[in-house]
């Protein structure tokens, strides 16, 4: 009886005892990062997820600039926005490869309070088709692109940050930032490169009160994506198929309430906790509940992900199989 009450006991105890201890060992801290009257920046804003946070954030109160490449598109967001919100919005277009244009751009927008580095490129190619050319494309912009403007508003978002409260630079990654998929072999190196950058950038603003969120959408229907299935490999199409397409406007809003609390990790669905969970690794968690979370259910969610790679592998040796099985058949 006595080993039985001990036993109970230890079952209540051992989860307040693991929560205490991560409540004092979650780092950064809880912050909350006001949106209203202050200055949001949008790259990739004229379409998509970034149009779809430019609304939104708008629509809050936030004074809002959007950056993209297309002086036509830019204007046609705008025009959107304002019917939309009855609010003007700040164009700027740029190519976020040229980092002498992204800094004129800043430098015209002024002080920027929150910095969404939302750009993005995508074709899904297997690595032995797919030109050099287009690789380097794609990693420009996604990553080089976000380098560009990150060290360009950098000094401006750290000059008077305690008179301006905190600030935020989210990142827009990807699903395939956090698992390697079929035919993404040039975009999820893009896009796992960003963690590296969000979690060492991190640590080196935290003392300046700026802080960074990661963003994982799924397949987002936005004209891009209407784009890349144009040309995604059958096998592409088939794994990623297990975790659903998104609206824009429903990333926009998982995301900007993501920046709104200092999210580091900021998934957008259910398969997207998953793999948030999956993935934590060492990167920085703010809410000790969470981080509970991560601790109970990691060994469960690795039972999860083993499944989801043999399912994978499955298709692809089902799809190699029938492929090899066309070629050998007599014509």
């Amino acid at each position: 009886m006595a080993d039985s009450n001990l036993f109970c006991i230890s079952l209540v105890l051992l989860p307040l005892i693991l929560l205490f201890l991560l409540f004092l060992i979650t780092r950064p801290r809880p912050i909350q990062i006001p949106i209203k009257k202050r200055h949001i920046f949008i790259t990739g804003g004229s379409s998509g997820i970034g149009l779809a946070l430019a609304h939104r954030a708008a629509s809050e109160g936030a004074r809002v600039s959007i950056l993209s490449r297309s002086i036509d598109k830019l204007e046609e967001a705008k025009n959107a926005i304002r019917q939309s919100t009855g609010i003007d919005v700040a164009i700027f277009a740029a190519d976020v490869r040229d980092f002498e244009a992204v800094q004129r751009a800043v430098d015209e927008a002024g002080p920027i309070d929150v910095l969404v580095v939302n750009q993005g490129v995508f074709v899904a190619q297997e690595l032995e088709e797919q030109k050099l050319e287009e690789v380097r494309f794609i990693i420009d912009v996604n990553l080089m692109g976000s380098f560009n403007m990150i060290k360009a508003a950098l000094p401006g978002m750290k000059r008077s940050r305690k008179d301006r409260g905190p600030g935020s630079i989210a990142l827009m990654s990807s699903q395939a930032g956090q698992v390697g998929i079929y035919g993404y072999t040039a975009y999820s190196a893009s896009k796992f490169g960003l963690r590296g950058l969000a979690e060492a950038l991190q640590q080196e603003v935290i003392g300046d009160n700026i802080h960074v969120s990661l963003v994982f959408p799924p397949d987002t229907e936005t004209p891009g994506l209407t784009e890349e299935n144009k040309r995604k490999p059958q096998l592409t199409s088939i794994i990623a198929a297990s975790s659903g397409a998104m609206k824009a406007d429903e990333v926009a809003k998982k995301a900007l309430d993501g920046i709104k609390s200092g999210s580091f990790t900021i998934p957008c669905n259910s398969e997207g906790i998953l793999l948030a969970i999956a993935t934590a690794g060492l990167s920085p968690q703010r809410s000790y509940l969470m981080a509970f979370v991560e601790v109970v259910a990691a060994g469960i969610v690795r039972i999860a992900a083993l499944c989801f790679q043999w399912n994978w592998y499955g298709s692809i040796e089902k799809w190699h199989m029938q492929k090899n099985r066309k070629h050998q058949m007599p014509p």
